[in-house]
């Protein structure tokens, strides 16, 4: 299970943020205006689990010409945690607190957390953020305990637009490719999906997007991979070198024995 988030429809009301933070009780974090535009809750962040960007561009709309519709447009984007598929957060974790889900999505225990911070800058997208009152990380948990009453999220129930869509992964991606298509049929040729893929750096994503342009543009990494892809690498070597010098301590003892013998 996982979210679609149509950017292109998206527009910019902030009712998933407050439901968010009204269903699972994350607290207020300053609501200070950022100067990026009408944001004012600046990113993803242990206070904030959904965050509506506010893009400001000196470019025309779809395939309108520059100045026949004015050539200010914003894109608007919810962001969110990406609940990777290969997910570097759970790699790193030493006592358990982030766990996969029945449903795939990686949550956070708050309880068993040890506020070692870790999963922090184990994370590709930035997402995972400490409180500063006792160091523990918060994160969207795609609301667990919704999903595990048959209801769909709180942010996606309030979204009036549709722009967060949430079911099967298999069942979102069909609609986010329909959706790309019939975008580049009305002109709309930079609408392109972001996270969908399988057999990207992190497996794929359990939260992707439609964009309306660069992933860059949208402060999102256009290449993510798991950083921690070359730990099963790195233990390898770690265990060839470790076996060649227990193999030559054994070799030198040998030999000091011999020697020992004959004298």
């Amino acid at each position: 299970m996982g979210f679609f988030t149509d950017t292109s429809v998206c527009i910019g009301c902030k009712a998933c943020e407050v439901a968010c933070k009204e269903w699972n009780a994350v607290p207020e974090d300053g609501l200070e205006l950022t100067g990026m535009s009408y944001d004012n809750t600046q990113g993803l962040s242990a206070d904030t689990w959904r965050h509506v960007a506010f893009i400001e561009q000196r470019k025309p709309v779809g395939n309108a010409e520059a100045g026949e519709r004015g050539d200010l447009r914003w894109l608007m984007a919810s962001d969110v945690c990406k609940h990777c598929t290969h997910a570097a957060c759970l790699d790193v974790c030493p006592t358990g607190a982030l766990f996969r889900t029945e449903f795939g999505t990686v949550v956070v225990q708050e309880d068993v957390c040890n506020g070692c911070g870790y999963c922090v800058p184990a994370c590709p997208y930035g997402v995972i953020d400490q409180r500063k009152e006792d160091g523990r990380v918060w994160k969207c948990t795609l609301c667990y305990d919704r999903i595990g009453a048959g209801q769909e999220p709180a942010c996606a129930k309030a979204c009036p637009t549709d722009s967060i869509q949430y079911g099967p992964l298999d069942e979102l991606r069909e609609r986010a490719a329909a959706r790309v298509e019939t975008l580049h049929e009305i002109g709309v040729d930079d609408a392109r999906l972001y996270g969908d893929d399988p057999d990207d750096g992190v497996g794929g994503d359990g939260a992707f997007f439609l964009l309306l342009d660069e992933p860059e543009v949208y402060g999102l990494p256009p290449d993510p991979v798991v950083t921690t892809r070359d730990l099963p690498a790195m233990w390898r070597h770690a265990g060839v070198a470790a076996a060649a010098l227990l193999g030559g301590l054994a070799a030198v003892f040998a030999a000091h024995g011999r020697t020992g013998g004959r004298r």
